[in-house]
Order: C-alpha cells, then sequence, then structure tokens
C-alpha cells in the first residue's frame, strides 16, 4: 500500500477541468483576497463554475504566528471586501478553539506508569500506577 501512495505522489497530474487563475487583492494592512477565477485548459475564463473567494489573516500566538486560509462567501470582489471581517472573525474562532482543543488533549494525555516490569516499582510515584489517563 505505502508504495502506491508513493506512485501517487510521484505522478503530480494535474486535473485540466479544475484549473483556476488567482488575482490577489490586499490593503497592505489587514488581509488578503485571493479571487480563484475558473478557467479552461486553454485558459478562457469557464463560465460554468464560480469564482472562489479565499481569506487569508494571520493570529499570534506564543510559538509565533499562525496563518489563516478561509473561504468567504461572495459572488463579487466587493462583497468579498465587505464579507471579509466576519468570515476572518469566525476562522479565528475556529483556530482558537482548536489550539485549546489541543492543549487540552495535550494536559490530559499523562500516563503513570504500572507497576512490574518496564514501569516503576509498585508504592512508588501513586502507589503503583492505578489512575492512568489515556
Amino acid at each position: 500500500m505505502a508504495e502506491r501512495n508513493d506512485e501517487r505522489m510521484l505522478e503530480a497530474k494535474m486535473d485540466p477541468a479544475s484549473l483556476f487563475r488567482e488575482e490577489t487583492y490586499t490593503d497592505r494592512r489587514i488581509g488578503t483576497i485571493r479571487v480563484l477565477v475558473p478557467v479552461k485548459s486553454d485558459g478562457t475564463p469557464d463560465a460554468k463554475r464560480s469564482t472562489v473567494y479565499i481569506g487569508e489573516a494571520q493570529i499570534f500566538t506564543n510559538m509565533g504566528a499562525l496563518p489563516l486560509s478561509f473561504e468567504i462567501d461572495a459572488k463579487s470582489l466587493d462583497q468579498a471586501v465587505a464579507n471579509y471581517a466576519p468570515a476572518a472573525k469566525e476562522a479565528i474562532e475556529k483556530a482558537v478553539r482548536e489550539i485549546e482543543e489541543v492543549r487540552r488533549q495535550a494536559a490530559s494525555s499523562i500516563v503513570i506508569p504500572r507497576g512490574g516490569p518496564g514501569g516503576l516499582p509498585p508504592g512508588t510515584l501513586g502507589g503503583g500506577g492505578k489512575i492512568q489517563l489515556p
């Protein structure tokens, strides 16, 4: 199975029916909007597919800047600019929830070894390791 995955990774074949032209807009202050315009394989616009608006922002954490990318529900660049703030707020809230969940999982992953071979002897550090958190 690993060989099959490696072969797919090496193939790197693009889908000519899923091409987009990318345009980038920024106010050089708050954020960036990437506009993905659907095109045919010859580069002409593909009116059968919708344009996609992607917002980009950063939040700063103890570990440094965390880049965020989020889809903006819009039919035009004007709408995307107007909808940027609510979409960014939702993306930031989601990222904060995910960071808190990772922290919670890390804090609850403490495992106290059981007594016997490979662990601590009974009666040391917690009375033989009867408490074990996943």
